[in-house]
């Protein structure tokens, strides 16, 4: 028996089927999903409209069925296009989100190795060739041939995690940067740029040749600035007309050059220095001796009070210098240094 919920569960059965798809093409699925149920029911009265608020609405009915099972239909952009697109995404990445794809756990590592160099790609490349994409089955466990390994990598690109160019290269799908920018934010702080624009992550786009100049475009926010002025919108430099245009700098795969991916690259991960470990063992050290020149000094005390007091001027000097060495040795300051991690072009 038909009902009005259908139409949702018909919608939300296309969208899982796709996973990413236009704006336009959902508008299209919702007014088809509609019509079906029409048919199997004639009697049942389903309210819908092309508007903006009654889409809005829909969308809205949609992500709270969604809530709890930690799924969202989002709106994105297309870095290159610019076309608003809608994604199913999952909002929740732990070991029991990951239990529930259809990778093993080795594909799964081999897909978070994908990742970490298309990230650390010198350049701002964002993107790996081919034979850099297979040498990361070296770094997995369990390890995997090289026909397995291409065969995962074409899964990668079919279920929408990676994307394919012309050139052969692999970068960050839409529906990657979007699940996976908690992830990228936190683990690459150094690496993730936002655009100045629309403050979304930018794979694709362009830089601000100034030096110092932190303004990054994906390439149809570089268009609409483009349109309105010929400056850089924070530092006021001269734009070229044209996002491939010199002397702005390329953000993506027009960014690679040959002979870059000579070796992979890793994470730095900020780890205590040599000259501070040093400084805090030196340290350590001078506790322990104040500990052991204090002990002695105990003991004579002890012995002092069974004999007579007595009190010379000169062992009061002498006390007060031995006081005034062990605070000396106390308050030594301790000078700190942390390393930065930095990104090799």
């Amino acid at each position: 028996m038909a009902s009005t919920g259908d139409v949702q569960r018909l919608f939300l059965q296309a969208v899982l089927s796709r996973g990413v798809m236009s704006e336009k093409l959902a508008r299209v699925l919702r007014k088809k999903c509609v019509a079906a149920v029409k048919a199997a029911d004639n009697s049942l009265d389903i309210a819908y409209s092309d508007s903006d608020a009654s889409w809005e609405a829909f969308i809205a009915n949609v992500n709270k069925s969604l809530d709890a099972l930690d799924l969202s239909f989002k709106f994105a952009f297309d870095e290159v296009s610019g076309k608003k697109m809608c994604i199913l995404a999952n909002m929740k990445s732990d070991e029991i989100a990951q239990l529930a794809t259809e990778y093993s756990v080795g594909e799964i590592a081999y897909f978070r190795n994908l990742v970490e160099q298309i990230v650390l790609a010198p350049r701002d490349a964002f993107s790996v060739s081919s034979f850099a994409a297979l040498r990361e089955l070296k770094q997995i466990k369990p390890t995997m041939s090289q026909s397995q390994g291409e065969k995962v990598l074409a899964s990668f690109v079919t279920n929408g995690w990676l994307v394919r160019s012309k050139r052969g290269r692999y970068s960050l799908s839409l529906r990657s940067t979007q699940e996976l920018a908690p992830y990228l934010k936190d683990n690459f702080p150094d690496s993730i740029y936002e655009c100045t624009i629309c403050h979304e992550m930018v794979t694709k786009g362009i830089g601000c040749h100034r030096p110092n100049c932190a303004v990054h475009l994906h390439l149809h926010c570089f268009k609409n600035v483009r349109t309105r002025r010929g400056t850089c919108p924070s530092c006021s430099i001269d734009w070229p007309r044209n996002a491939n245009d010199q002397p702005l700098i390329p953000i993506g795969e027009n960014a690679a050059r040959d002979g870059d991916e000579h070796k992979r690259r890793t994470r730095q991960v900020e780890t205590q220095s040599d000259e501070e470990s040093d400084e805090e063992e030196d340290h350590t050290m001078d506790q322990s001796q104040d500990q052991s020149q204090s002990r002695p000094s105990q003991a004579k005390s002890s012995q002092k009070g069974k004999k007579k007091k007595k009190a010379t001027d000169m062992d009061v000097d002498e006390d007060e210098e031995e006081v005034d060495d062990e605070e000396e040795e106390e308050v030594m300051p301790q000078r700190s240094s942390r390393r930065r991690s930095t990104r090799g072009q």
